[in-house]
């Protein structure tokens, strides 16, 4: 019997360390979010190919986004330019953040007055494919394209009819 009671304290004694080690432990922690200013892309300038003469020769008129040109084919660029530019964005948001560029994916159709057509594709950007806001948040975007024309196209102010879109996303 004294065996069994020595027996019986023993194990509620080992019980009762057992139960000790394996005691749940908790910790706690917090949750917390940022909101970034959020991106923004504004207009500063539209897209002008500026004044080109044309052939019975089809050809291009190539506007880099630093704005200028170079021409294929049966377009010749006269003395006077007229306005010359490559569109420019504002581009604003979080200061330092990087952001991706989307330009447009298929042509954008010019119109004359007189029912006249060329195309614009073949988009171009600086930055490209990204960007980098400085630390005010800010940067100029600026985006050039080939401007198609047709042999012998009609003289006129060409103009889209439906802008261009051109869009950023933060990375």
């Amino acid at each position: 019997m004294k065996k069994l009671i020595k027996s019986l304290v023993l194990s509620t004694v080992m019980l009762t360390f057992s139960v000790c080690l394996f005691a749940q432990v908790s910790a706690t922690a917090t949750a917390s979010a940022t909101i970034v200013t959020p991106i923004a892309i504004a207009n500063a300038s539209d897209m002008d190919f500026g004044n080109l003469a044309v052939s019975a020769t089809p050809g291009t008129v190539i506007l880099t986004p630093a704005a200028a040109r170079s021409v294929t084919g049966g377009v010749s660029l006269p003395a006077t330019t007229g306005t010359v530019t490559a569109a420019s964005f504002n581009v604003t948001g979080q200061a330092s953040f990087t952001y991706s560029i989307t330009l447009p994916a298929g042509a954008t159709t010019i119109t004359s007055g007189g029912g006249q057509t060329m195309t614009v594709d073949t988009w171009t950007s600086n930055p490209t494919p990204t960007g980098t806001l400085d630390g005010t948040g800010a940067q100029t975007l600026s985006v050039g394209a080939t401007l198609n024309v047709a042999a012998g196209q009609a003289a006129g102010t060409y103009v889209s009819g439906t802008p261009f879109t051109v869009t950023v996303n933060y990375n």
